[in-house]
């Protein structure tokens, strides 16, 4: 029992405790009823992630309607050339050409955000630096020896990482940027809190209405058993 213990308590923690290792995360903003934003890191997410990654899941209609906006728009702003409302958000990318580029075939993310959780992606997407050796030419504080190359670095910057010595080994302390990125910190924090936004959103789309209906869930649950209880007292009255 005492040798099952740390194994029941190291299950119990949250899994963004552990999956960055001694990285910090940073705090993503999440808003699922902000659909200005949701809309954002949907065009962001098709520009930058969609030519690799996957989204099976959902289908372009139903951004439209979540995101109550017209299924015209959906195609012009959102979703690539030549795709149509009733797709899903498929990468252009085939498995073979992926095993062959990269050694394995990038993962769909449709359920990224509940596996990994809004931090761990936010502060991932933030902290990759520029590495010469590595085979795409750069790595992560968050995600070592990372498969992935950095493919926001033209919006942020280049990242360098800065060493301090801990019990004689070298660890990384932070990163350094250049500070020739297209956007600001400020505009590049916003730009990945919208993608991570998506993220979530398409981990769970009815998590809104989920969220609305279980108060009257709850309500019923509790009307139930006032009811319930009356009807118990009334039974039993006359039985001593």
């Amino acid at each position: 029992m005492k040798n099952l213990l740390p194994t029941l308590l190291f299950l119990l923690l949250p899994l963004n405790v552990y999956a960055a290792g001694d990285v910090e995360l940073q705090s993503a903003d999440i808003d699922l009823t902000d659909r200005q934003s949701l809309e954002r890191g949907a065009e962001h997410y098709v520009t930058y992630c969609l030519g690799c990654h996957a989204i099976k899941y959902i289908r372009y209609l139903r951004i439209s309607r979540d995101f109550d906006i017209p299924e015209t728009e959906v195609l012009n702003k959102i979703a690539p050339i030549g795709a149509g409302i009733y797709d899903k958000m498929e990468s252009a990318m085939n498995a073979h050409d992926a095993k062959k580029w990269f050694g394995t075939e990038p993962p769909d993310l449709s359920l990224v955000a509940r596996s990994r959780g809004a931090d761990w992606i936010y502060t991932y997407l933030k902290s990759f630096y520029t590495e010469a050796k590595a085979p795409m030419g750069a790595n992560n504080t968050v995600f070592p020896d990372v498969g992935m190359p950095n493919m926001l670095w033209q919006l942020q910057g280049e990242q360098t990482p800065v060493f301090k010595m801990v019990d004689k080994k070298q660890i990384i302390d932070h990163l350094s940027n250049d500070g020739q990125g297209k956007l600001s910190e400020k505009e590049f924090d916003q730009f990945v809190n919208d993608l991570v936004n998506f993220l979530v959103y398409t981990s769970e789309p009815a998590q809104l209405e989920r969220e609305s209906m279980g108060k009257y869930v709850l309500f019923f649950i509790l009307m139930f058993l006032a009811i319930a209880y009356l009807l118990k007292k009334e039974y039993w009255k006359d039985v001593h």
